[in-house]
């Protein structure tokens, strides 16, 4: 009877775990993109003319994506040294911090300063969560585990650009702060990764950044990691966020909303995480769950750019079922956690999401010369199918790891 005893509890410590993650991601979400929502509004508060504020924009948001890319690696090293518990609280700690900083600034260079921070913060809290997670559930079930995570996390989207609507720039940094210190109260009854603890106690190199890049095998599986998840932050970063262009090009009777788009985008990446993590369970793998996601990429976008005269409300449908196709981000974590031993797991969970949404920019870099050489459409759709085509690669040079024992190490 006791054992029964014990086996509950232990099942609720691992739910608590998926709930604090899932919270937490929840806030991670909201923050990370607050500022593309309140961009306009905060900058004609704090006095940036209209001419500068693409290029005062551009400064802020590369501010925080290079704290996010610092980010990664100093949680993911901290991850696999300390322990999972402490970047997931830590990292929670600085980004709600430095959000409620962010409803206090000035001028474009606090704003910066400050976004750079809480891009480090952001950075650690959805690879510790999720190696926590893969570590503590059983390993036929960690997948549900990990699609909460993911599915719960995106739907902060969804908040910010309501609480964006209803209040305020200011209050809505408030917002995210106050979330993410409220969340730190969960902390009570958490525990760490069983699997990182065993580890702990052995004479091995623990997150060491480096040993990524000293083994060719090892980097080339790193790489693969990467290259599967090129494709998401593209569709949301480019083909949604600038859809007023796209739909010019496209000669749309009307300016497409890109803040609609992203909203429908994030529910349908909220339900694609979902329906992702429920096929891996009922085909045993999360490599076909993936390949299945590049091919609804790879249809959903074509429609939406050989949709010419395009309408508003068809641009929001597509929005959504792009969103389904990018939905598989917490199993490409999961793919990549799962790639790694208990040593550099943490590091490679946490800097592998960052080093995506960083990839972000020479992609964008490579867009933009395609655009000034063939026009925005065909620019595009070379885009999409260039980086599903590396997607799927990639994934056809990882070996399939559901069901996979997490219990090794990398030597």
């Amino acid at each position: 009877m006791s054992t029964l005893k014990d086996k509950q509890a232990e099942s609720k410590k691992v739910w608590l775990l998926v709930t604090i993650a899932s919270l937490g991601y929840f806030v991670d979400i909201y923050d990370l993109i607050i500022f593309s929502i309140v961009r306009i509004q905060s900058f004609t508060d704090i006095g940036v003319p209209i001419e500068q504020m693409r290029v005062k924009g551009e400064f802020v948001l590369n501010m925080q994506m290079g704290g996010l890319l610092l980010g990664g690696i100093i949680w993911g090293i901290i991850g696999d040294k300390y322990g999972r518990l402490k970047v997931l609280f830590g990292s929670i700690l600085l980004y709600s911090l430095a959000n409620i900083a962010n409803g206090f600034v000035g001028d474009v260079w606090q704003y910066g300063i400050i976004r750079f921070i809480a891009g480090i913060g952001l950075a650690g809290e959805l690879g510790a969560g999720i190696t926590l997670v893969s570590e503590s559930m059983h390993k036929s079930k960690r997948g549900y585990g990990t699609m909460l995570v993911a599915s719960v996390g995106v739907l902060g989207a969804i908040l910010a650009y309501f609480v964006s609507e209803e209040f305020n720039w200011r209050t809505a940094y408030f917002v995210g702060g106050g979330m993410g210190l409220l969340l730190l109260l969960l902390r009570v009854g958490s525990f760490e990764s069983g699997l990182f603890k065993e580890q702990d106690k052995k004479d091995v190199p623990k997150g060491d950044f480096r040993m990524l890049f000293t083994d060719k095998g090892r980097l080339k599986r790193y790489i693969n990691c990467l290259c599967i998840g090129l494709p998401i932050w593209f569709v949301v970063g480019v083909l949604v966020t600038q859809a007023p262009e796209i739909g010019k090009a496209l000669g749309a009777s009307e300016t497409l909303s890109a803040g609609k788009g992203v909203m429908f985008a994030y529910i349908g990446i909220s339900i694609g995480d979902v329906l992702a993590g429920v096929f891996a369970q009922i085909l045993k793998s999360r490599k076909k769950v993936v390949f299945i996601c590049q091919l609804i990429i790879i249809g959903s976008s074509l429609w939406y750019l050989l949709s010419t005269g395009i309408t508003a409300n068809k641009f929001l449908v597509l929005a959504f079922i792009m969103g389904l196709g990018v939905g598989y981000w917490a199993t490409f974590v999961t793919i990549s956690a799962e790639q790694f031993g208990t040593n550099l797991r943490a590091t490679v969970a946490t800097t592998a999401p960052n080093f995506v949404r960083g990839a972000l920019i020479p992609s964008t870099v490579v867009y933009g010369l395609l655009v000034d050489s063939f026009g925005i459409v065909p620019a595009a759709i070379t885009m999409v199918l260039v980086l599903s085509g590396i997607a799927m690669y990639s994934l056809t040079q990882l070996e399939e790891s559901f069901d996979k024992d997490l219990n090794y190490l990398e030597e």
